[in-house]
């Protein structure tokens, strides 16, 4: 008898995990929007290259949503995830374009953060947000095997970051004057982006996926639907990323009666 430690979602499982993954997907998508027009609106008042680029980076996140609602809206989501992955990795280089820019014309001097009560507001609330929406979305990519859902959740995660060093620029700034101070954490912010893009590009974001016991990834569900190859492609894609020991099949036998 041979038991898999790590089990495969069922097919009704699956079903349910992309519906949860869509409506965080929507969620991102709306809640972003609102932040784009605040941050951009705030940010024009203000003279502060650091809320523009905050929300050019929201749009930058509804564009990246939009792709991953746009893989699970097919009857075969693992089809499109190729291309998915492509366009969540060019929305991280933008995003650290635009970052960087914003930062540097900011150290130069040309983009000073001034006071700014809504974007201290909208920074705040965000880095109340996006975590919590981060942590289900990437909860239900990693069980449903999802690189891109996965993906998807980093940027929200890296947004975070981004909304706690405008916060922390924009105190700063009305508090001691450090008009600075967002605009050099910020490049930090910048440099992670462009590594989650590298990974996001090359399919590497498997390490937060977890890798299914081979009994299960060569196994053929009952429905037929094709589910075994979704889960042996997560194991394939798993090889070698794991930090730790991979799960083994546990194999129990019993020893030949006496005669």
């Amino acid at each position: 008898m041979t038991t898999a430690l790590t089990p495969t979602p069922t097919a009704a499982r699956q079903a349910i995990l992309r519906r949860r993954i869509r409506m965080f997907a929507a969620a991102t998508i709306t809640y972003n929007v609102i932040e784009a027009a605040v941050a951009l609106w705030a940010g024009k008042l203000a003279d502060s290259a650091a809320l523009i680029g905050f929300g050019l980076d929201s749009v930058i996140e509804v564009a990246s949503a939009v792709a991953l609602s746009w893989q699970f809206s097919a009857k075969d989501p693992e089809r499109r995830e190729h291309l998915t992955l492509r366009i969540i990795a060019l929305s991280f280089f933008a995003l650290a374009l635009f970052v960087s820019v914003d930062s540097v014309r900011s150290l130069a001097g040309g983009g000073e953060a001034q006071h700014s009560p809504p974007g201290i507001v909208i920074a705040a609330l965000s880095l109340a947000v996006m975590p919590v929406l981060s942590w289900l979305q990437r909860r239900a990519g990693r069980e449903l095997g999802s690189r891109t859902a996965v993906a998807d959740s980093k940027q929200t995660l890296l947004c975070t970051y981004l909304s706690a060093v405008l916060l922390v620029g924009l105190l700063l700034n009305s508090t001691l004057g450090w008009w600075w101070a967002d605009a050099g954490a910020a490049l930090v912010i910048a440099g992670i982006a462009v590594r989650e893009g590298v990974n996001a590009w090359r399919g590497d974001v498997c390490c937060t996926v977890p890798q299914h016991g081979d009994a299960n990834a060569n196994a053929v569900d009952g429905d037929g639907d094709g589910d075994a190859a979704v889960v042996g492609e997560a194991a394939a894609c798993c090889e070698g990323c794991q930090s730790g020991p991979e799960p083994k099949a546990v194999t129990l036998s019993m020893p030949p009666r006496r005669g």
